[in-house]
């Protein structure tokens, strides 16, 4: 097991695509053996052999992790239109896949399931009943529902879960989305969302001089946080959980991943 500390280093298997041919390279050249798991080629019925390869390579898999279909990331503006769970004309079709996948993470063994819920308004008294609603079917099975950082400040995003109180929602914790939507720094972040971090990306990035436009992911490493400074403070809360790398932009994916796991496994302490 490849691992930076005691944490296990895994691949964000849609940061390749989810081409097996291609993540069985970088698995192999790598020596990483653990998986931030997309279920989307299984639920919508793309690629019937996909978990099977993941089996009979016995990789593991930290989490489970599904996207949706009209998300639109052009810019800030059209992804809070239409991120996530929020908007109305989506949310019978997205209710029923996240109740697809939470059956599927529990049939999978796996405790964890992430997805982008949208822009958090803590007034909207329909997201939070949805939120529950998601969260109670979790609980049935004993899945944990990760929100994806990055759409809302930390402080927004704890008071929203405070707000709630529900033992089955919990926290993904990308420390590059807080940049790329500036929504603040990612290590003051970490801090504040703590009790809640099972699960943790990593990724970088550059803010935008821009206000209101994206900032630019970048290989890790070359961003606007420290990122040894980010893992230090992962020790210091005692986070117990496994690091997966992901990577969304760039012409060499691959090797960027590669980059960063040499980098997280020579990381001490």
């Amino acid at each position: 097991m490849l691992s930076c500390q005691n944490w296990p280093i895994g691949i964000c298997t849609w940061s390749l695509k989810n081409d097996i041919s291609v993540l069985e390279k970088v698995m192999s050249e790598s020596g990483i053996t653990h998986l931030h798991l997309s279920l989307d080629p299984e639920l919508n019925s793309e690629n019937t052999d996909y978990l099977k390869a993941v089996e009979k390579h016995q990789w593991q898999p930290t989490a489970a992790m599904i996207g949706f279909d009209h998300e639109d990331y052009s810019t800030l503006e059209t992804i809070r239109n239409t991120g996530g769970i929020v908007p109305d004309q989506f949310w019978e079709k997205n209710s029923e896949k996240i109740l697809q996948a939470i059956e599927l993470t529990a049939d999978l063994s796996l405790e964890l399931l992430s997805f982008h819920f949208g822009f958090i308004d803590d007034s909207q008294q329909k997201l939070r009943e949805r939120v529950l609603y998601l969260a109670d079917a979790a609980q049935r099975r004993n899945v944990f529902l990760l929100m994806e950082t990055g759409q809302e400040t930390a402080l927004s995003l704890r008071e929203f879960l405070e707000g709630l109180t529900h033992p089955s929602l919990a926290v993904n914790f990308d420390p590059a989305n807080m940049i790329l939507y500036g929504k603040g720094d990612p290590i003051s972040a970490l801090e504040i969302l703590k009790p809640w971090v099972k699960h943790v990306h990593i990724k970088d990035a550059r803010k935008s001089s821009v206000t209101d436009q994206w900032g630019e992911e970048v290989p890790w490493g070359e961003g606007d946080f420290d990122n040894e400074v980010f893992l230090k403070s992962l020790s210091r809360i005692d986070y117990k959980g496994a690091l997966a790398i992901e990577r969304e932009a760039g012409s060499q994916r691959s090797g960027d991943i590669k980059h960063a796991a040499k980098l997280l496994s020579q990381f001490n302490a």
